[in-house]
């Protein structure tokens, strides 16, 4: 039996263990059979709520490909002492618990996209045109192509160095059959088709949000704001900035979702989706005492320390006026001598004051996926060669709600100052890993004593043993 059909089986156990995700199991000749579940709308509600609530998993985004290994390798975050983190920041993918890391998360992933796709062969939503089963297909067409974009940025080479690299597996069906290895160009046709008619299911969905139930709060569902910030992420990795600029516009000229003003910085993110910029996160009740065990606690080889020059990149402008500086760092004080800087920017204050009854109750507490000022950014890398005087409108925008001076035309605006500014926005949100690897950029470490070099050493993580031994 190979890697991905152990998947299969797996995610059948699971599910088969709580009743919102008991929706199927497989028949003794190999075939998905469809459960009882899956023939109602609330069994596909059911199935849905199973898919995004295993994004929360500690080795999916609520942890490693969010606040740890991908900060890790972009030698945001380090762990003096703690073997498996120091060998992750070395780049050193043959250690056996690196191996063990990166088998997990391509594990995880893939048994979450078998998942989506047993509801999306399920009867009532394969070929769905109408609402509400539009809704549900939409949405689990994007998710499959979100899910697989990550796998294809982490394991396969950077697509505008050589598209025709060997990409993975796209998995589009719940079965034991294992789809086949494939070219990273073919992968990206099919992220792109599976967005594109994501886009086209989930274009009227506003109309229907009146309607509560599965239509109520959006931003924890791949809506169609979700489906344009990632078309336009994908459009830049590709190096199509006519489209990725195309639909930064879209999401920054709808309207629904826009920067917070300087003022509204402080705790906006903290163990909570930000009202006005996450365009798509995923509900976490428990996320805070991840966090604070991971971030906000001084555990010797447990917690996270953030790179030692962290303060000097805020402040290099000369501005001392960046309203993230105190809203995502705090510190402390062990001695006089010993005061520790902490990343508290996913701290939920109301659970660190045991006073959770009075957080306002619109809050949605769980992990920011997709925020506003990345779509900003994008449009600034997509527009600064074609239209200079856009870009910098883009990026003094995000700039001018952070408390900070907007750059005139005699300041160069470059991926450099870009990528200065990802790092200030997205610390610890799993981004700025992938953003380097797309500019293809040295990583200097967090204490400045190596630097190193971009190459597929570095940035191209091998394919877990287990996956390719069980293909020969």
């Amino acid at each position: 039996m190979n890697k991905i059909k152990y998947i299969i089986y797996l995610s059948v156990a699971l599910f088969a263990t709580t009743s919102c995700e008991d929706f199927l199991n497989i028949t003794p000749d190999g075939q998905a059979k469809r459960d009882e579940l899956l023939l109602t709308q609330q069994g596909v509600e059911d199935a849905m709520y199973g898919v995004y609530s295993q994004l929360r998993s500690t080795t999916l985004y609520g942890q490693e490909l969010y606040f740890q290994s991908l900060e890790v390798m972009a030698h945001n975050l380090y762990c003096d002492g703690n073997t498996a983190i120091e060998a992750l920041g070395k780049f050193e993918y043959e250690n056996t618990q690196v191996k063990s890391l990166f088998e997990g998360i391509w594990t995880a992933m893939y048994k979450n996209i078998s998942n989506v796709n047993s509801v999306l062969n399920s009867p009532l939503v394969a070929d769905a045109t109408e609402f509400p089963f539009s809704i549900y297909r939409g949405e689990a067409l994007g998710l499959r192509a979100f899910m697989h974009f990550d796998l294809v940025r982490l394991f396969a080479e950077q697509y505008t160095q050589n598209p025709t690299a060997d990409g993975i597996p796209y998995a589009t069906e719940y079965s034991l059959n294992t789809p086949d290895f494939e070219s990273l160009e073919k992968n990206y046709e099919h992220i792109l088709a599976d967005l594109l008619e994501a886009e086209r299911l989930l274009a009227d969905e506003n109309e229907y949000e009146d309607l509560g139930n599965y239509m109520l709060d959006r931003q924890i569902h791949f809506n169609k704001y979700a489906v344009w910030g990632t078309l336009a992420r994908v459009y830049l990795t590709m190096g199509n900035k006519e489209k990725a600029a195309e639909y930064a516009k879209k999401v920054i000229a709808d309207g629904k979702y826009m920067l917070k003003e300087k003022t509204e910085v402080k705790d906006d993110v903290a163990g909570v989706l930000s009202r006005k910029e996450c365009l798509f996160g995923i509900y976490h009740s428990g996320f805070y005492t991840q966090v604070n065990a991971k971030l906000q606690q001084l555990t010797s080889f447990y917690s996270l320390e953030i790179r030692k020059d962290f303060k000097d990149i805020y402040e290099k402008d000369g501005s001392n006026g960046d309203y993230r500086t105190t809203a995502y760092f705090s510190e402390t004080r062990l001695s006089d001598s010993d005061i520790r800087s902490r990343l508290c920017k996913f701290t939920d204050i109301y659970e660190q004051n045991n006073n959770s009854a009075s957080r306002p109750a619109d809050l949605i507490l769980g992990i920011n996926m997709i925020r506003v000022p990345e779509i900003y950014y994008i449009a600034t890398e997509a527009l600064m060669d074609s239209i200079p005087h856009e870009a910098y409108g883009y990026f003094n925008a995000v700039r001018e709600h952070r408390g900070l001076k907007p750059f005139d035309d005699t300041q160069k605006l470059d991926t450099a100052v870009l990528a200065e500014e990802y790092f200030k926005e997205y610390i610890g949100e799993g981004q700025v890993f992938f953003n380097m690897k797309r500019l293809n950029s040295d990583i200097s470490s967090f204490d400045g004593s190596t630097t190193y070099k971009a190459s597929k050493n570095i940035y191209v993580v091998p394919v877990p043993d287990i996956e390719m031994d069980n293909r020969n």
